[in-house]
């Protein structure tokens, strides 16, 4: 089977310049009030990627935005963009531009006079300022509605209107927070594909603040997810799902069934693993790095596990129980199985026709098993 492609490729200047640093976030920390916001954080961005922080609410991604932006002052740690230390500088001297979440259009302005307002208060010439401005709406598909006001326009137009405003200027780096959180979740699907298409022909550094897994991983070339002030990991979107490096990100990423237990064998070849939620051991088909004894968590997502009536030939990876719910998702439905332990093993299944899952239904025993390589092992 042909190898699928599952994170997006580097735009043709993250492509030309991809070792450089262009962005550079070194030991920045910030305080409110003896509060740690962002806690001693170390950070690279490639030119010409997109790259998203990614976290729930207060995990310090937003002030770290504020800070690149220049909205906030870090309370120590320098911030360099393109080799040009930025500590100091007001947001109107940096080569950077932000697009809200509200997008802080101008209600009383037409779409083009929207866009032309920041090269109007830099003093370019009429000429030049209507030139970029032909440019920008032709990169965003708006050109026919120029003259519209923005509660003349949906709102995934507004956000175009707002994108092409922040990059009329031709900043080095665009910030982008909570990018689709003003839009439903329909809308929110089609402008994702959207914006990236624009943001990668512009060819500008984009660093976007998220706390939706799905548009992380949809729009962005790399993500670093953030906890608690820090970072836990950065990687590409397929990196942090399938190789989560603490149970922290496993748990974040999407759905995952997560077993406690300790290494009972741990040899070069493979280890296996106790848990009391399983009848039998865990085997994996690799060795880690741990010891016998040593308490870990062992991952596997739903649509690594498979579901059947029969039990499987395998020693290892496999339980039996009952199907106590399935939720019915269109393309595939989630069985949730509860084992004589008690917990809970969920389980994806495809659909080619609507439960047409082997005769599967709520009540009945199965079985439910996985792959010696499917699942990850946890030491933090």
């Amino acid at each position: 089977m042909a190898a699928v492609a599952t994170d997006r490729p580097q735009s043709a200047a993250a492509a030309k310049k991809g070792a450089d640093d262009y962005v550079r976030i070194v030991d920045v920390r910030k305080e409110f009030d003896g509060f740690v916001a962002v806690d001693d954080t170390n950070l690279d961005i490639r030119q010409g990627e997109i790259f998203a922080l990614l976290g729930g609410s207060g995990c310090g991604k937003s002030t770290l935005l504020r800070c690149l932006a220049g909205f906030e002052t870090p309370t120590s740690g320098k911030i360099y963009l393109d080799g040009q230390v930025m500590n100091g500088l007001p947001p109107y001297e940096r080569p950077i531009n932000m697009m809200f979440q509200s997008y802080a259009l101008f209600p009383h302005m037409t779409v083009e006079q929207n866009i032309a307002f920041g090269l109007k208060q830099d003093g370019l010439g009429k000429d030049a300022v209507r030139k970029r401005v032909e440019e920008m709406l032709a990169m965003v598909q708006l050109g026919k509605l120029a003259k519209r006001k923005p509660h003349q326009l949906s709102g995934g137009q507004q956000q175009r209107v707002a994108l092409a405003r922040s990059l009329a200027k031709g900043p080095k780096l665009l910030l982008l927070d909570e990018p689709m959180g003003a839009l439903d979740k329909k809308l929110r699907s089609q402008m994702q594909l959207e914006l990236v298409d624009i943001i990668e022909k512009s060819g500008v550094t984009c660093v976007m603040v998220t706390h939706d897994q799905e548009e992380a991983m949809t729009m962005a070339t790399r993500i670093a997810l953030m906890d608690a002030g820090r970072i836990r990991q950065v990687g590409t979107p397929d990196e942090i799902y399938e190789s989560p490096t603490s149970r922290f990100a496993a748990e974040f990423i999407g759905s995952i069934n997560m077993f406690d237990g300790k290494i009972d064998e741990d040899r070069a070849e493979y280890i296996t693993i106790v848990s009391p939620s399983l009848p039998v051991p865990i085997y994996v088909g690799h060795g880690v790095s741990g010891y016998e004894g040593q308490a870990v968590g062992y991952g596997v997502r739903p649509e690594k596990v498979m579901i059947s009536k029969d039990e499987p030939a395998q020693p290892h990876n496999k339980a039996q129980g009952r199907i106590e719910d399935i939720a019915y998702f269109g393309s595939h439905s989630v069985f949730h199985v509860r084992l004589p332990s008690g917990y809970r093993v969920m389980a994806n299944f495809a659909n080619q026709q609507r439960w047409a899952s082997e005769g599967m239904t709520w009540g009945d025993e199965v079985w439910v098993a996985w792959g010696d390589n499917e699942g990850v092992v946890l030491t933090s």
